[in-house]
């Protein structure tokens, strides 16, 4: 057996039937099912994807999606980064040209045509090695610096995929991941406290006056408000830094990146329309949230 064989048997739990190395069509179609499955905030199965590019996509979210349940799903308890370096050293595979698993036989694919970077790939690992090892963040830098490798590297990865490379635009698109992954954080604040993490910084808690008891006990003190108004508010300003990205870009990718800016903007006014209660309520987007955000969309700069 090679040691790419090894290594898929070592994950046939994720990686369909076992065999030989999976033909690119069905590596694809594996890597498809996953996202519509799990279909999150990130632009996998959009129609306003062009079809040369949603295999990249696809297979890009495959990728992450399995780490990432490697790191938090329940059945790999007490193995989560040892299958998280196995995991990176089947890309380091992957990128010398052997790939068995059917992620790695899609990347790879993703990898020749686009001309993807390694370190994007490792980037997103090493936040998810931190989802095993680290359930705190002491200030702002901490976090972002999680958000640094959690986030930022998608948005690289898609503007390498649409044929950007310009570093101002880099800079617009690691505001803009940032704000969405905070976003993010700020509307799962309850849920991630079921999974024993906090991502509000320890000096801004201190600073307010919200212990993590408060947390737990789920209590929406003026304290809490005046917190998470200041998060919002943090966040706003880096969606604003991003925005002109959404403006930069051509054809389908402009309209894709302007709803999802506009995604992560109604998040955060869902937020402050409940009054910053994320404790008891989680913020979601419905029907209705989605046609005022394409609405937003259609009359984007008039």
């Amino acid at each position: 057996m090679t040691r790419s064989s090894a290594r898929f048997e070592a994950f046939s739990e994720v990686a369909g039937p076992r065999g030989a190395a999976h033909s690119l069509r069905e590596a694809r179609a594996f890597c498809a099912r996953l996202a519509r499955k799990h279909y999150e905030n990130f632009p996998v199965a959009s129609w306003l994807l062009p079809a040369r590019v949603r295999p990249a996509v696809q297979g890009i979210y495959a990728f992450a999606r399995i780490a990432d349940d490697f790191a938090d799903e329940d059945g790999h308890e007490g193995h989560r980064l040892e299958r998280l370096d196995e995991w990176e050293r089947m890309l380091h595979d992957c990128f010398r040209g052997e790939a068995i698993h059917p992620v790695f036989v899609a990347l790879r694919e993703a990898i020749l045509d686009f001309d993807l970077p390694r370190q994007a790939f490792l980037d997103l690992l090493a936040a998810f090695r931190m989802d095993v090892t680290r359930s705190r963040y002491a200030d702002d830098a901490s976090l972002l610096e999680y958000c640094r490798l959690s986030a930022n590297p998608v948005g690289q990865l898609l503007l390498r995929l649409f044929g950007y490379d310009q570093k101002e635009l880099a800079l617009c698109s690691d505001a803009m991941c940032t704000a969405l992954q905070l976003a993010n954080h700020w509307q799962d604040v309850a849920v991630d406290l079921n999974k024993g993490r906090i991502y509000l910084p320890e000096d801004a808690r201190r600073r307010f006056g919200v212990t993590e008891d408060d947390l737990v006990a789920g209590r929406t003190s003026e304290s809490f408000r005046s917190l998470m108004r200041e998060r919002v508010a943090l966040t706003r300003e880096l969606l604003a830094a991003g925005r002109s990205l959404c403006d930069a870009v051509r054809g389908r990718f402009r309209w894709e990146l302007r709803l999802t800016w506009l995604g992560g903007q109604r998040i955060l006014d869902r937020i402050e329309t409940q009054r910053f209660d994320v404790l008891k309520h989680r913020p979601k987007l419905g029907p209705r949230d989605a046609l005022v955000v394409l609405g937003r969309a259609v009359v984007w700069g008039r």
